[in-house]
């Protein structure tokens, strides 16, 4: 079996050229959006709409939001706003992810071409990496994932 590469990306941290490169030379064909607040003005070049026409314009990529892959609005209050503890959050997200039953719900092959986008510079202290790793443990490492 072989597996299916899916890419990671966040936004913070770096401008537009430097994303949108990142993007263009990775070869990714859709972008997922794994955030909970895709529309904020804090977002830049990365708000929803803005964002999905650039990606169509500068490289012929599918956009598409999916909250199903996103904190809750309290899980990120509690670890941004009030300085959380990183593995309190990633174990109160791995159980959401548990309870939504996203292994269910998606298919390997959904994430072919694919590129997770969150906010966050790295995916260290990132949900992005923390539903590739949820999934992975779920198909048995179905996922080969290339942090950009």
């Amino acid at each position: 079996m072989s597996k299916t590469t899916v890419a990671t990306i966040g936004f913070t941290k770096t401008n537009a050229e430097g994303f949108f490169e990142r993007l263009l030379k990775s070869g990714v064909t859709k972008i997922v959006d794994v955030r909970l607040h895709n529309t904020s003005q804090l977002a830049g070049f990365a708000k929803a709409d803005d964002l999905a026409y650039f990606l169509k314009k500068l490289g012929g990529i599918q956009y598409a939001h999916q909250p199903l892959l996103a904190p809750t609005d309290g899980m990120l209050k509690a670890f941004k706003k009030e300085k959380g503890d990183w593995a309190v959050y990633e174990t109160r997200f791995l159980d959401l992810m548990k309870e939504r039953r996203i292994e269910t719900r998606l298919k390997p092959q959904m994430f072919e071409g694919a590129c997770l986008l969150c906010s966050e510079p790295t995916p260290h202290q990132c949900h992005r990496r923390l539903v590739i790793d949820y999934l992975n443990d779920r198909w048995s490492g179905a996922l080969s994932a290339n942090h950009l």
